[in-house]
């Protein structure tokens, strides 16, 4: 590239390492631009909810030095008017740092800083390129700041700010469920267990209980949050709060409880926060758990709708799509397999936020980059899955009440309602009689002369039985 070319192109930006080459538009710094240079590894961006909490955290900041007489008012509200922008999303093509970056996150903190600090001088009526701008990322941005504190407090804003978006997906994914339910209560239908015929249930019965399932696991991920609201802010580099006001902890927790109307609380141990990270690892295996609810009720739906002509066809996904490009006609349960895409990633991240979270040495966790990044990931794609799933797949499905019916009239299983009767011996030997001949129980049984007809039709209601309890 020439001389002109890089003149015109970029602006000359400096640190404690020399002066950089940074684009003549751009808001970020010389750091930023470094960790641009060191790290072009995975091409992605920092997840927006990992920019609006430390938004957060930087407003929060200057609203609190301020107030306490420690940054120059006029600089204050530069970086508030700066900090509400990015709140707006206004500038989130300028967070440009891989997540797979410098460790503890030092990387994304600066990127923050800079931006916030550029633009608070254009604010202030200052040319990115001017020597003589006035607000500093390090001196006024990160005042009374480490990364060793923003961002694990980061982690723990940016969860919890999209909790009650994941937990009404979930709750709205259940009821979806319990509604089928109580449609379905009356459609009987083979049981099976180990892959095998059991006993009969209702459509109802397995699908109420996807419903159970889904709403008790929300409450153990709004269980697994509650350690999330205990903030370190202010414990700067090692948690001893060095060059921080002895009021900055107690004040930025209530502020930035204020900013965001999220329930927060202050630590009793800022050491503690900055050297685990035990809370983020808790919640995410939380996130897991549900993936793992939710791969298996996904594998359940392509199990149900196998066919249809060849599979259970017990209930019809609606047809979204066409299934293959070279057979026509085909439509594939897609909804599901996306889904379980989706619980495979997330049980991924987990292992990766596992591992990361066990990586801290004395008194910090280097690893806090790619422990946001796998969280703000699952948060984001469970919530989406989970809406899609509902809108195009739950709520359009219909039962094959017909199919799932004669399935059931083959069973050779019911006869287990007969074993108060008749014993668990002379079941077994109607039950593969039965199956060798290709006839009813009911056939064998009457053949047998173990019961009489009446006998027979009321133990072998597939309804009471479907319901539980001895029959009689």
């Amino acid at each position: 590239m020439s001389t002109a070319a890089s003149s015109q192109d970029f602006r000359i930006e400096k640190d404690s390492l020399g002066e950089v080459q940074v684009p003549r538009d751009a808001l970020w710094g010389a750091q930023t631009q470094r960790a641009v240079q060191n790290f072009p590894i995975s091409g992605l961006r920092p997840m927006p909810m990992f920019i609006r909490a430390q938004a957060f955290i930087k407003r929060a900041a200057a609203e609190v030095h301020r107030d306490l007489g420690l940054l120059e008012e006029r600089l204050a509200g530069a970086i508030l008017q700066a900090a509400d922008e990015i709140l707006e999303g206004r500038w989130d093509e300028h967070f440009v740092v891989d997540p797979y970056q410098a460790g503890a996150g030092t990387s994304h903190n600066m990127n923050t800083n800079e931006v916030i600090a550029n633009r608070a001088n254009q604010i202030l009526g200052y040319a990115l390129e001017d020597p003589d701008k006035p607000v500093s990322p390090n001196d006024h941005v990160n005042m009374a700041q480490s990364t060793n504190d923003t961002i694990p407090t980061a982690i723990r804003i940016g969860c919890l700010l999209r909790l009650q978006e994941l937990l009404d997906a979930t709750n709205g994914l259940a009821e979806a469920f319990r509604r089928k339910g109580e449609e379905w209560k009356d459609v009987v239908k083979s049981g099976r267990t180990h892959l095998q015929d059991a006993v009969p249930v209702t459509l109802g019965q397995e699908f109420r209980a996807y419903g159970t399932c889904l709403s008790r696991t929300a409450g153990k991920i709004q269980e697994a949050a509650r350690g999330l609201r205990r903030l370190g802010i202010g414990g700067t580099a090692t948690g001893s709060g060095l060059n921080a006001h002895p009021e900055y902890h107690p004040r930025m927790v209530r502020k930035l409880s204020e900013l965001t109307g999220l329930d927060l609380q202050g630590s009793d141990d800022l050491f503690e926060c900055m050297q685990s990270m035990g809370d983020p690892v808790f919640f995410s295996a939380a996130l897991r758990n549900l993936a793992v609810d939710l791969g298996r009720i996904a594998n359940d739906l392509r199990l149900l709708s196998s066919g249809p002509t060849t599979g259970l066809d017990e209930i019809r996904l609606p047809a979204v799509q066409p299934g293959s490009s070279i057979m026509p006609g085909k439509v594939n349960p897609v909804m599901a397999e996306m889904t379980n895409m989706v619980c495979y990633q997330v049980i991924g991240n987990d292992a990766c936020v596992q591992q990361a979270g066990g990586a801290g040495q004395l008194e910090l966790n280097v690893m806090m980059p790619v422990i946001a990044h796998n969280l703000f990931v699952s948060m984001q794609l469970l919530i989406q899955c989970q809406k899609v799933l509902r809108e195009r797949c739950v709520e359009g499905i219909q039962a094959q009440a017909e199919k799932a019916r004669a399935w059931l009239d083959r069973n050779p299983i019911l006869v287990t309602s007969l074993n108060p009767v008749i014993g668990y011996l002379k079941g077994a030997e109607v039950a593969k009689e039965a199956l060798a001949s290709g006839r009813t129980i009911r056939e064998v049984v009457l053949e047998k002369g173990y019961l009489t007809e009446e006998q027979v039709d009321a133990l072998l209601d597939p309804r009471r039985m479907a319901e539980g309890g001895i029959l009689s």
